[in-house]
């Protein structure tokens, strides 16, 4: 088998890509993360949707939040607090441990990509997780007047602004890192992650080399939707995507994503979106794509690459 390529954002890549690696043999994945998220928060370089990827396929992830790792402990936030410091970005002891890790190792000289690469030999991940780019590519997200960095948006004011436009702060500058185009032109099948388009899988695209690449690849690029029954599984897609102009429905993000799809896989309750989908040169599959528990995750992997 060939290299399977998955572009990937936040919890709803991190799951479908738990079920991937027990379909495919991991080394045969390329997991192209979004970096869009990262931030800096008490001297330390934090990569929020690399972290939930490594988390899951490290097998340590908390469930239940969806993010940080299971079983932590809050001490170390606690007394940051108790000293003045804002304690918004709940970051918890454990998961400390893997921001001081690796802002040691970008200071050591190495390449965001080397440090997550070494991150994942020291949690016993097969797969190859590859940043989109190794220069710093920021979400930005404008409300009206305001400009907000991401995590000011998402985190500290619970997605509450309306978002009136988004752009990637020195996506025009940035580089894929090693490793990206290559797995591309490898590639025997390209997913898209059942992220948010707008803020998750757009920051990635935002790298226009990235982008010319997937659009004159031979290879099939199958996406699954992050919208059931036009509601965001996880995080403000629909509202994002409503704001900004889009349908907040399958259809919308098909139509977001255009000519890069080949196939799109769309949960039973947008059946009636198959058709119109369809119209737009798009293959269509239609089943249940909820991912609740393991199971869930290998039969979606399952059907992903299956999908012709």
């Amino acid at each position: 088998m060939g290299k399977v390529v998955a572009l990937a954002g936040g919890v709803g890549a991190a799951k479908l890509l738990r079920g991937l690696v027990r379909v495919i043999p991991p080394k045969n994945l390329v997991i192209i993360g979004n970096v869009g998220d990262d931030t800096e928060l008490y001297g330390l370089h934090i990569s929020p949707d690399l972290d939930i990827i490594l988390y899951t396929l490290a097998g340590i992830v908390d469930e239940t939040k969806g993010w940080g790792v299971s079983g932590d402990t809050f001490n170390c936030l606690e007394m940051l607090g108790r000293l003045g410091f804002e304690t918004w970005f709940k970051l918890g002891d454990r998961d400390l441990a893997i921001h001081i890790a690796r802002t040691k190792m970008l200071k050591d000289g190495l390449t965001l990509s080397q440090a997550t690469a070494q991150l994942c030999k020291m949690l016993c991940i097969e797969a190859n997780l590859i940043p989109a780019s190794d220069d710093p590519v920021r979400t930005k997200i404008q409300s009206r007047q305001q400009i907000l960095d991401f995590q000011e948006y998402f985190v500290k004011r619970g997605t509450a602004n309306h978002v009136t436009k988004v752009f990637f702060e020195g996506a025009e500058k940035a580089k894929p890192a090693p490793g990206v185009i290559e797995a591309l032109r490898e590639a025997e099948r390209v997913i898209i992650c059942p992220s948010n388009p707008i803020l998750s899988i757009a920051p990635i695209l935002s790298i226009s080399s990235i982008k010319s690449e997937l659009a004159t690849l031979k290879a099939p690029i199958t996406g699954v939707s992050p919208i059931v029954g036009g509601k965001a599984l996880k995080g403000p897609a629909d509202r994002v995507m409503a704001s900004m102009g889009f349908e907040a429905s399958a259809y919308g993000v098909a139509k977001f994503y255009g000519s890069l799809l080949s196939h799109f896989i769309i949960d039973e309750v947008d059946a009636e979106h198959k058709k119109r989908i369809e119209n737009l040169g798009i293959k269509v599959t239609v089943t249940n794509t909820l991912m609740k528990s393991l199971e869930d995750s290998v039969r979606l992997a399952k059907v992903v690459m299956t999908a012709e």
